[in-house]
């Protein structure tokens, strides 16, 4: 406990190894042993901000945590009652099939997101859990169910640690032992109920009846206008006054603190610390597996892939067939269908004009991708870095399941796009050519995505990324082939990176390849040139992208 800035969560973080490197000159072990990768799979850490994907519901949430995170020997049916277990245990029976929700999707309530968090947790059975202020910005009724839950918990055998901002009395009185912190030093440490005893033995108690919780704060704060001080505190006072030429009085903040630091060293920390240095006996064949620094997934490399495609899935489904998208889709393909009605004909006038038409699609299914790809780390960085600090996949296998579970739902659009605008502007009636002009662009799509996916994973920051990503795909529009058709020499490299070109040119040789060698300036050949430069763009920027996860410095390695 202690106040804000005091060091409460940079402490919670270097003993559950959320931080990688601690500062020169310290060192963290459990029962006299380093923190070890496999020590990990023991400890649970649950964050302050409810990191939860939205449109799961409850038992979804839990389940993917079940089988990603217990153990191989485990069967999937043993790992799914175990999150049934975990849900009877936290009492969320009423809301497990209701949404997480979120900003803009209704869902359970604060109390039961936090016990879904806490449930993500301890459905690993921990020995020890660490929580990071589990109470924030919950009411005091809630507050204290979930206190209970940690309580209930606790007297189940396991260790439980959390940080708590300002407590009312009623959550005070649970705590067993308690840590007080004030500016990143050590206040008090001991038994929860002995601690106005021990400041009251140094001569600090408040005046007025108080909160013990907010009493501790308050002098953690240095602030004493409540709170009787020892004579020692209120003769320095007195002689900096006389020394100042000013009366009356209060010590400052500083001067409090330094002496509740003095006054712990002194009196408490040296017993204390003997406490805690009394030898552990622990069997050596459970000390060598708990400490071993090898790592152990809860599931193989292709069960992990499995589990994080379904879940993704499950999971944006949601926005990729909201109404809004389909609307926008079917809308502007009706709007091209109505201008370029049946406009199908051997004449240059009419050539030109379907010219114009497949640019145009290759300019919308390069531009759409692009800027729904640029939101898919950036806005899951959060959620990627809970999962990969408790270690529950590899960074390969959730790179390629996020890559690779939107494909089937990034064909359906373009489909139902193309069925409308082909027939309507009464472009080459032939099954081959409405074949081949689906799988153009839908190879357009993903080397378009696969460039939004790049700059999101580089930047990281939406408005960056987006910036970035207009410029460039504008770039490319005009660079496509279709605005202008000679460009020179110093600056002509830049069409070939364009996929707005090489999708061009693809749609032309499925519609035109019967009429002539060159349409609208732009030579037809056979294709496999813009086939494999396109097929080369979607490996090279997944690949950028990946590697740029990889920089993040997440928990752990892949």
């Amino acid at each position: 406990m202690g106040p804000s800035g005091s060091g409460k969560t940079t402490l919670l973080s270097l003993l559950g190894g959320r931080v990688r490197d601690p500062a020169p000159g310290g060192s963290i072990t459990y029962n006299d042993q380093p923190y070890s990768k496999l020590l990990k799979s023991r400890i649970g850490f649950v964050t302050q901000d409810d990191v939860l994907f939205p449109h799961l519901t409850v038992k979804e949430t839990l389940t993917y945590a079940a089988l990603l995170r217990l153990p191989r020997t485990l069967t999937k049916e043993e790992k799914k009652k175990r999150a049934m277990d975990v849900i009877d245990e936290l009492g969320l029976e009423r809301c497990q099939d209701t949404m997480i929700g979120g900003s803009f999707v209704r869902g359970v309530s604060g109390g039961e997101r936090k016990r879904v968090c806490i449930g993500n947790e301890i459905i690993i059975n921990p020995s020890l859990l660490f929580l990071d202020e589990p109470t924030s910005g919950l009411d005091s009724t809630t507050a204290l169910r979930i206190i209970d839950t940690l309580h209930d918990i606790a007297e189940a055998g396991k260790t439980v640690i959390t940080t708590i901002h300002q407590p009312s009395s009623r959550l005070f009185l649970k705590f067993n032992k308690l840590i007080l912190l004030g500016k990143g030093s050590l206040l008090y440490f001991g038994q929860a109920s002995e601690a106005m005893v021990y400041f009251s033995s140094i001569g600090c108690t408040p005046l007025i009846a108080m909160n013990p919780a907010e009493f501790m704060l308050d002098l953690a704060n240095g602030n004493v206008t409540d709170i009787s001080v020892p004579s020692e505190l209120e003769d320095k006072v007195q002689m900096e006054n006389s020394e100042t030429d000013t009366k009356g009085g209060k010590p400052a903040p500083a001067v409090v603190h330094e002496y509740l630091v003095e006054a712990y060293e002194t009196r408490v920390a040296e017993s204390e610390k003997k406490k805690l240095m009394d030898p552990i006996l622990i069997d050596e064949e459970i000390k060598s597996k708990l400490f071993s620094a090898k790592r152990e997934w809860g599931a193989n490399w292709c069960e992990q892939y499995s589990i994080l495609v379904r879940r993704g899935l499950k999971e944006r489904r949601h926005d990729y067939f909201s109404w809004l998208r389909i609307t926008q889709v079917i809308a502007t393909a009706t709007v091209l269908g109505l201008l370029w009605w049946q406009s199908g004909g051997d004449s240059t006038a009419e050539l030109q004009d379907q010219a114009g038409l497949l640019f145009f699609i290759a300019v919308f299914w390069g531009f759409f991708p692009v800027f729904t790809a640029i939101f898919a780390f950036p806005q899951e960085r959060a959620m990627l870095s809970k999962e990969r600090a408790a270690d529950m996949y590899r960074l390969s296998a959730y790179f390629l399941a996020r890559t690779t579970s939107d494909l089937p739902l990034d064909l359906l659009l373009p489909v139902v796009f193309l069925v409308v605008v082909y027939f309507m502007a009464g472009l080459r009636m032939e099954v081959g050519s409405f074949f081949l002009t689906v799988l153009t662009v839908f190879l357009c799509i993903i080397a378009a995505q696969g460039l939004g996916l790049a700059i999101g994973a580089t930047l990281m920051d939406l408005k960056r990324a987006t910036t970035l990503a207009s410029v460039t795909v504008m770039t490319f529009m005009l660079a496509g082939g279709y605005f202008v058709k000679k460009v020179p020499v110093f600056i002509s490299w830049l069409r070939h990176l364009s996929f707005n070109y090489h999708t061009y040119k693809l749609l032309l040789k499925v519609q035109f390849e019967h009429i002539g060698d060159s349409i609208n300036g732009i030579k037809i050949d056979d294709g496999y040139v813009e086939v494999a430069v396109l097929v080369a763009m979607v490996i090279g920027y997944r690949f950028l992208a990946y590697l740029s996860l990889r920089r993040m410095k997440l928990q752990s390695g892949a």
